[in-house]
C-alpha cells in the first residue's frame, strides 16, 4: 500500500479545490454575479444582474436521463442494501451533485446492528487520494457536519480498515471495519488520466457563455426602457415659457405648445425609436454556443422551433446528449458497483476482494422512453430475430430495451 499523506494535506488540499466547486453550484443556482464592462449601464443600475438557469439546465436534463434500476447477476445482495438506504434519492443525489462538481462521495457506515447506512457528501466537503486502476480511494477526508458558516464541526478520515471521527478537531473514535478500502467511495463524471477526480458538466465555457448572456439580457432590460417611451426633443422653446413636467408631458395624448409673441413656435420630434432585435439575435447566438457545448437544442434553451418535431426527431437531435448520457452511465457505475462492494463488506464483516464482484452487471433505464411507433418497430426486429435464433430475446432483453 502506498504511504499515506495524513489529514492535514487532505483538509489542505479540499481548501484548495472547494472555492471552485462553489462557483459552479452558484452558476448552478443562478446565483452567480456576471462582472458588469460599464459601458451602457447607468449608474442606479450598475449592480442589477438578471439570471439563466442555462448551466441548471445543461446539469439537469443529464441527470433526469440517468436512472439506475438494478444489479445484475447480484451474488452479494447488493440491491438489498441499496433499497434499505432509500435507492432512489441516494443514487439521483450522488449523479447530480457528481455532474456539478465532477466528483461526489458516498460515504459507508454500520448501524447498530451491523448494517451498512450510506449517505451522499459533495465535492465540496470530501476528498481523497485515489487509486486509478479501482477507482476508489486510499485514503479519504470529509466533512460530516459544519455549522451555518461552513465550518466543519465533525470530521472523519477514512483508511482501509478504519475510520476516525473528530469533533472540533479532536478525535472522539475510531470505528473499525473488514473492508480493504477507506469506508468513502467516489462517485465521478468523465475521469481520465490527467483530471481522475473528473470533469463537472459546467465547464469554463458553459460558465463563460452564461455570463455573457446575462450582460445581454441586462442590456436588453435598459434598451426596452428607451424603446417603449422613445426621448423627445423641442427646439425653438422660449426661455420664458413654463417648464412642463417631463413625465406628463411624455404620457400625455395631446400636448398644446402656444406660438410666443412674435408667432413663432417650437418645433417637436423624438428621436429614432431603439429595436431589440440585436439583443435578441446576440442572445440566440449565445444559446447556440451554449446548446453546442452541452448537446442541447435551442427548443431546450427556451427558443423553441415553430414546427412541433416527432419523438424520433427529438432523438436524433440530442444524439451528443444520448452519447453524453451513455459515457456517465459507464462512470458511475462504477462508483455505485464500488459502493456495494464495500457496502456488503461491512454488512458481513468479511473483507471480499474486489475481483469478485467483477461479473456483476450495472442495468439502467432506457435514456430515451420509446413511442409508440418505436415500440412497433422493436416489436417487428424482435419477432425477425427470435425467429432466426428461437428465444434470443426473451422477457429481460426486452425491458433492457424499452424499459417495460
Amino acid at each position: 500500500m502506498a504511504e499515506l499523506k495524513g489529514m492535514t494535506y487532505l483538509k489542505n488540499k479540499l481548501a484548495m479545490k472547494r472555492p471552485r466547486v462553489n462557483l459552479r453550484y452558484k452558476h448552478y443556482e443562478m446565483k452567480n454575479i456576471a462582472r458588469d464592462f460599464n459601458i451602457s449601464t447607468p449608474p442606479d443600475l450598475r449592480y442589477w444582474m438578471g439570471v439563466l438557469g442555462w448551466c441548471g439546465k445543461a446539469v439537469d436534463s443529464l441527470s433526469d436521463r440517468l436512472s439506475f434500476r438494478e444489479f445484475g447477476n447480484d451474488v452479494f445482495d447488493m440491491n438489498g442494501v441499496f433499497k434499505a438506504n432509500n435507492m432512489d434519492v441516494l443514487i439521483d443525489s450522488a449523479i447530480l451533485g457528481a455532474l456539478i462538481s465532477s466528483c461526489d462521495f458516498i460515504y459507508i457506515t454500520a448501524d447498530a446492528d451491523g448494517f451498512p447506512m450510506m449517505r451522499v457528501i459533495d465535492g465540496r466537503h470530501a476528498t481523497g487520494i485515489i487509486d486509478p486502476i479501482t477507482n476508489m480511494l486510499q485514503e479519504g477526508y470529509a466533512v460530516l457536519e459544519f455549522d451555518d458558516q461552513d465550518q466543519p464541526i465533525t470530521e472523519a478520515y477514512f483508511i482501509p480498515g478504519s475510520t476516525t471521527i473528530y469533533e472540533r478537531g479532536k478525535q472522539v473514535s475510531t470505528v473499525k471495519n473488514n473492508a480493504p478500502y477507506p469506508l468513502l467511495v467516489p462517485m465521478i463524471y468523465r475521469p481520465d488520466a490527467v483530471r481522475p477526480f473528473g470533469h463537472s458538466r459546467i465547464s469554463r465555457a458553459c460558465m463563460s457563455i452564461v455570463d455573457s448572456a446575462v450582460r445581454t439580457v441586462k442590456r436588453s432590460e435598459i434598451s426596452a426602457e428607451f424603446y417603449s417611451y422613445p426621448q423627445k426633443w423641442i427646439l425653438g422653446m422660449s426661455e420664458d415659457a413654463d417648464q412642463m413636467d417631463k413625465w406628463r408631458a411624455s404620457m400625455s395624448a395631446m400636448l398644446r405648445i402656444d406660438k410666443d409673441e412674435d408667432g413663432d413656435r417650437p418645433v417637436v420630434g423624438q428621436f429614432q425609436q431603439q429595436t431589440m432585435s440585436p439583443h435578441m439575435e446576440q442572445l440566440r447566438m449565445f444559446a447556440g454556443l451554449f446548446a453546442g457545448e452541452t448537446g442541447l437544442t435551442l427548443d431546450d434553451l427556451g427558443f423553441p422551433n415553430q414546427n412541433p418535431s416527432s419523438a424520433e426527431a427529438i432523438k436524433s437531435s440530442h444524439e451528443t446528449l444520448r452519447l453524453t448520457a451513455r459515457k456517465a452511465q459507464r462512470t458511475f457505475g462504477i462508483g455505485l458497483l464500488n459502493a456495494g462492494y464495500l457496502a456488503a463488506c461491512v454488512r458481513d464483516n468479511y473483507p471480499y476482494l474486489r475481483r469478485q464482484v467483477s461479473e456483476t452487471l450495472l442495468k439502467w433505464e432506457p435514456i430515451f422512453e420509446p413511442d409508440a411507433s418505436m415500440l412497433t418497430t422493436i416489436g417487428d426486429g424482435v419477432i425477425k430475430v427470435n425467429q432466426a435464433i428461437p428465444g434470443y430475446v426473451d422477457e429481460e432483453k426486452i425491458r433492457d430495451l424499452t424499459g417495460i
